[in-house]
C-alpha cells in the first residue's frame, strides 16, 4: 500500500496543474484575435510608450466595369492626331494671261504634266493644260483619233507651247479597212510615220514650237524594243520639221541599258521611280519626267517661266522669233572635218606644220629608204657587231710581229 501511495500521489497531484495549465492556454488562444485586430506584435518601443492602434487600410474603390471597357473602346477607336506637314508647297495663283502649256498624249502624257505642274507650281506665269487619253494611241484612230481631235485643241487653248508624250499604247496591228497590219513591218512603219508626221504639222503649221517626249523603257524586254524603234521614227520626223525631239531613256535604265524600279530622282537620291507594274510612274518618276523636258520649256518662255513674275506684259514677253522659230529658215551645218584630210578645211597643210627641211646631201636614213642599204655603224656603239675590233686587231697584229721567229 505504501508502495502504490508512494508511486502514484505525485501523478495525482500534477494533474490538476496540467489542467488549470491547458485552460489558460485555451483562454489566451481565444482572446489572441481579439488583440490581434486591435494591437500589434509589441516590440521595444511598444514595451517603452505603449502598444500602436492599428489604422484601418484604405481600400481603393474600384471603378464599375463598364466605364473601363467604354474608355478601352473609345481610346481605340480614336487614334492619336498627328501633326500636319509643314513641308507643303502652297500653289501661286496663275496670272490671267500666263503663258500655257499643252500637254497631249497616252497616261505617260498625263504622268509628264502632272510632273510639270509641281515642276512650275510657283510660276505664275506658266500654266500647264492637259489634254490627254489614257488609253488612246495612233494605231488605234478608231478609238480615239488625235489628228482630228488635236485641232480643236489648239483652237480652244491656244497655248504658247505644245508638248506630244504618245506611243505607249501603238503596239498592235494597224487596220486598214478589212486588212491587218503586223506590228513593225514595212507597211505598218510608213503609215505610222504619215500620222506621226501629220500630228507633228498640225502644230508647226501654227507656228508653235513643238517639244516631242520619247516613250520611256518598260518591265517587258518585247515592249522596249518596240518602244526603241518608235522613238526612232519620232525624233526623225520631228526634227525634220525643225520641232525638238527629247529622249528620256537613259534616266530609266541602269548602266547597262536595262530596266529598273529604282533610281536617281532630280537631286540624286536613289528613290523608287516606277510602280509595280514596270509600266508606270510614281511621283518620283513623274517629276523626273517633267526634269528632263523643263529646260526646254524654260529656253522657250524666257523669264515668263521664272518665279515671283507679277505682270505680263508685251514688252517682257520673249520676241515672236524667238519663242516660234521660223519653219522656212534653212540649217547651216557644217560638215565634219576629217583629221587627216585637212584639205576640207580650205587647206592642205594642218596647222602648225612647216615644209619638211631639204639637203643635197644624201643621209644614212635616205640609203636605208631608197637603196636599202645599211651604214656601217661607228665603232664602240652598240650596233657595232664587227670582231676582232679595229684596235685590237691593230693590237694583235703587232704582238705578232714581234714575237721572235722559233
Amino acid at each position: 500500500m505504501v508502495t502504490w501511495m508512494n508511486r502514484h500521489v505525485p501523478h495525482l497531484i500534477v494533474l490538476p496543474f496540467l489542467a488549470a495549465f491547458a485552460m489558460a492556454i485555451s483562454v489566451m488562444v481565444s482572446a489572441t484575435p481579439a488583440f490581434a485586430q486591435k494591437y500589434e506584435r509589441r516590440s521595444v518601443i511598444d514595451r517603452l510608450f505603449g502598444p500602436r492602434k492599428i489604422r484601418p487600410e484604405k481600400t481603393n474603390r474600384q471603378r464599375p466595369r463598364a466605364t473601363i471597357k467604354r474608355k478601352n473602346s473609345q481610346s481605340r477607336r480614336t487614334p492619336k492626331k498627328r501633326k500636319k506637314s509643314t513641308t507643303s508647297v502652297s500653289t501661286v495663283q496663275k496670272l490671267e494671261n500666263a503663258r500655257k502649256i499643252l500637254v497631249v498624249g497616252d497616261f505617260m502624257a498625263k504622268s509628264l504634266s502632272e510632273g510639270l505642274q509641281t515642276a512650275f507650281t510657283q510660276a505664275p506665269g506658266v500654266a500647264v493644260v492637259r489634254k490627254t487619253n489614257g488609253s488612246s494611241g495612233l494605231v488605234r484612230d478608231d478609238y480615239y483619233n488625235w489628228n482630228r481631235k488635236l485641232p480643236g485643241f489648239l483652237d480652244e487653248v491656244q497655248p504658247s507651247l505644245v508638248i506630244v508624250m504618245i506611243g505607249s499604247n501603238d503596239r498592235q496591228q494597224m487596220r486598214q479597212g478589212r486588212k491587218r497590219i503586223a506590228v513593225r513591218s514595212e507597211e505598218w512603219v510608213s503609215e505610222y510615220t504619215e500620222r506621226v508626221d501629220l500630228m507633228a504639222r498640225a502644230v508647226r503649221a501654227r507656228n508653235i514650237p513643238l517639244i516631242w517626249v520619247g516613250a520611256p523603257p518598260y518591265k517587258s524586254s518585247s515592249m522596249s524594243t518596240d518602244i526603241l524603234a518608235f522613238n526612232n521614227i519620232y525624233k526623225t520626223v520631228v526634227e525634220d520639221i525643225n520641232g525638238q525631239y527629247i529622249d528620256i531613256w537613259d534616266g530609266f535604265v541602269d548602266a547597262d541599258g536595262k530596266f529598273v524600279y529604282t533610281g536617281s530622282d532630280i537631286i540624286g537620291q536613289q528613290v523608287r521611280l516606277r510602280t509595280s507594274d514596270g509600266i508606270r510612274m510614281t511621283k518620283a518618276g513623274r517629276r523626273k519626267l517633267a526634269f528632263y523636258v523643263e529646260k526646254s520649256v524654260r529656253r522657250l518662255l524666257g523669264n515668263d517661266a521664272s518665279e515671283g513674275v507679277a505682270k505680263l506684259t508685251d514688252e517682257n514677253l520673249p520676241e515672236l522669233l524667238v519663242l516660234h522659230p521660223d519653219t522656212g529658215s534653212a540649217i547651216v551645218r557644217t560638215s565634219p572635218i576629217s583629221m587627216d584630210d585637212p584639205g576640207l578645211d580650205g587647206s592642205d597643210q594642218l596647222l602648225g606644220a612647216t615644209e619638211p627641211r631639204t639637203s643635197l646631201t644624201r643621209t644614212p636614213r635616205d640609203d636605208l629608204l631608197f637603196d636599202g642599204k645599211i651604214s656601217t655603224p661607228p665603232p664602240g656603239r652598240a650596233d657595232y657587231f664587227v670582231w676582232p675590233r679595229k684596235q685590237d686587231k691593230t693590237q694583235l697584229d703587232g704582238a705578232t710581229a714581234r714575237a721572235p721567229q722559233g
